[in-house]
């Protein structure tokens, strides 16, 4: 029986991959509501191809999508709008899948409604869970949802943790004889950068990653490290496991996606070429495998895999974040309001490169850390968060 899949964010990197693979397996998976931000055209292509019942786009972009929509004669298809339309179709009786790809605070909502309805979610978006870790993981609990892993590096550790591990006592412990998790990072397109180099580093090279293709947002973030610090956090929340117990290592191949270490000596890693299409599909069809276009890595031609310590004095915003974990608290979900207002302002050319960190900072020293025992609360620090950030944005840190 084919499965009905909601896309949030299809025209991005992610959901353009998951695109791909429901391509190559029709008589499984139907397309039933997409969403986009901004890349309305695009969308109307999509909406051509694969006839969703639903779309959903911010309101000022209604008029522009419907008159697409009714010169490609699809005046059937019905769109929704804005925060409410997107909470809609991920929670709507028809959906089975929800691929959650927003990128931002803004997947948060729509995220944890595809969790209460039970859906299986499939989860690209890391700020969703870095912001109400505790309570979206208690959500998925209750309400008996697959909350699965795309992120390559979290897909990784899933399929090298034990049978049976989530059923587990969720006190942070590493548990089931696991010892660690290895949390790999390519480094980015600065890893060799000085910090004198830092200094002039231009959007357009903070967006060249060399090994991924991503948006600008997340290549940022990559560039940054805070990439890894936000995966550092979601890793802890997903696998129930205490910071302490998660070590970032360098990998600049990007082709060990990640390793667990166990109490007898044994590190397993997950391998791969670096295609998204391939942690999509896993966490798709699991426990079962499907078939993907990736080729099968070829060891011959990456017969060397290098590996080393991150430096936090060049990239301090993974220090950052492991300090926001150990925090607790209201203290991730401010980080990562105050990461998005900073590298949105660098992508504007307001500040340089290394401000972005210096901003998160700030912020958090600001801000009073606090219980995040409600949506509300997390809500409310978000957007106390993104003024200070901004403030400092319009400052320029003076």
């Amino acid at each position: 029986m084919s499965q009905s899949v909601c896309i949030l964010g299809v025209t991005g990197s992610i959901g353009q991959s998951t695109l791909k693979i429901l391509d190559n397996h029709p008589e499984e998976y139907s397309v039933f509501a997409v969403t986009a931000h901004s890349r309305i055209v695009e969308l109307a292509e999509i909406c051509k191809q694969y006839h969703p019942k639903v779309a959903v786009v911010p309101s000022k972009k209604v008029d522009e999508l419907r008159q697409l929509l009714i010169l490609a004669d699809l005046a059937d298809i019905e769109i929704l709008q804005d925060e409410a339309g997107l909470i809609a179709v991920s929670e709507h009786p028809q959906v089975d899948v929800v691929m959650a790809a927003i990128v931002g605070a803004a997947g948060l909502m729509p995220t944890l409604a595809a969790v209460k309805a039970g859906k299986r979610v499939l989860l690209a978006n890391k700020e969703a869970l870095v912001m109400s870790g505790d309570l979206m993981m208690q959500a998925a609990r209750d309400h008996h949802a697959a909350l699965l892993p795309v992120d390559s590096e979290h897909n990784a550790i899933f399929q090298c943790l034990p049978e049976g591990y989530f059923q587990a006592e969720r006190n942070g412990q590493p548990k089931m004889g696991v010892s660690r998790i290895l949390l790999t990072a390519s480094g980015g397109p600065f890893l060799n950068h000085t910090l004198e180099q830092l200094q002039s580093v231009t959007p357009a090279q903070a967006c060249k990653h060399p090994n991924w293709s991503m948006g600008q947002k997340i290549s940022v973030d990559s560039a940054t490290l805070m990439n890894k610090g936000l995966e550092l956090i979601e890793a802890c929340h997903l696998f129930s496991i205490s910071e302490h117990f998660v070590t970032v290592v360098v990998h600049p191949q990007s082709i060990i996606h990640s390793m667990v270490q166990y109490v007898d000596g044994s590190t397993l890693a997950q391998m791969g070429n670096p295609d998204m299409c391939t942690p999509i599909a896993h966490a798709l069809a699991w426990p079962k495998r499907i078939q993907t276009h990736v080729p099968p890595l070829d060891l011959f031609v990456h017969s060397h895999l290098n590996f080393q310590e991150p430096d936090t004095l060049r990239f301090p915003a993974l220090k950052l974040a492991r300090q926001a974990m150990q925090s607790g608290g209201l203290a991730p979900a401010i980080l990562n309001a105050a990461n998005e207002i900073a590298v949105a302002a660098f992508l504007n050319n307001q500040l340089g490169f290394s401000q972005i960190p210096q901003i998160v900072e700030h912020t958090l020293s600001r801000l009073e850390n606090s219980a995040a025992d409600s949506i509300d609360v997390i809500l409310q620090a978000d957007r106390s968060a993104r003024k200070i950030a901004q403030q400092f944005v319009m400052n320029k840190g003076n």
